[in-house]
């Protein structure tokens, strides 16, 4: 089956497989948040990005084999609903953006910054600080070495603009500042996006619109 990304809450995960990594996405809650599930094929060692609600569905996707650790994107609590029972239930390493671990209510085990590596198995994060959203948010962003990358944005860069800055200029600026720097500018056209809410995009298909999205300020 070809990857979509198009899932719903209620329905089954969508699995992008990759030469490396598979990559699994599922829509949990009651604010269609996204939750991903991503398993090295060399050592199936487990990362899930954003435990952010229905502990019971992430954990069923997680299965029996476990996770290493979990990223939370950003501390809005939409992002983090079943992170305290997904730890419980696997003793976890939690991972965060090292500004916003303070407003998330389980304890950050690693402080992430800016540049910082996150590993699952053999495969290898990268992490960029994008500040707007919220003080700390952090992309994942996975290069792969048999394609082009693919970049875990949170609510950072959805299809159709940026994350939202509830009308602060500043916030705006500073978002859409970081992202075209650390993601537009860094990365291909061909990066698959995989935001925190909604279906997925690519680099290539919001590009053009960058101006656009200054013009309008949001």
């Amino acid at each position: 089956m070809t990857y979509t990304g198009e899932v719903k809450v209620g329905g089954p995960a969508d699995v992008h497989e990759l030469a490396d990594l598979m990559i699994s996405k599922v829509a949990v809650g009651s604010m269609n948040n996204n939750a991903y599930l991503l398993r090295c094929r060399a050592t199936d060692e487990q990362l899930l990005i954003d435990a952010a609600a229905e502990p019971q569905t992430l954990l069923n996707l997680i299965g029996d084999d476990g996770i290493a650790s979990v990223v939370t994107t950003h501390r809005h609590g939409d992002h983090w609903g079943a992170l305290a029972e997904v730890v419980a239930a696997t003793g976890a390493r939690t991972y965060a953006g090292a500004h916003d671990a303070e407003g998330i209510p389980v304890a950050t085990d690693v402080p992430v910054a800016d540049g910082d590596t996150v590993r699952v198995g053999r495969v290898e994060l990268t992490a960029r600080h994008l500040v707007g959203h919220t003080p700390g948010s952090i992309a994942l962003i996975y290069d792969d070495p048999h394609g082009h990358a693919h970049v875990f944005t949170g609510d950072c860069l959805f299809p159709g603009g940026v994350g939202n800055t509830h009308d602060d200029p500043e916030a705006f600026k500073s978002l859409i500042d970081d992202v075209q720097h650390k993601l537009f500018e860094q990365l291909s056209d061909e990066t698959w996006v995989y935001p925190g809410h909604g279906n997925d995009t690519t680099l290539g298909a919001e590009r053009p619109h960058l101006a656009e999205w200054r013009e309008r300020g949001w």
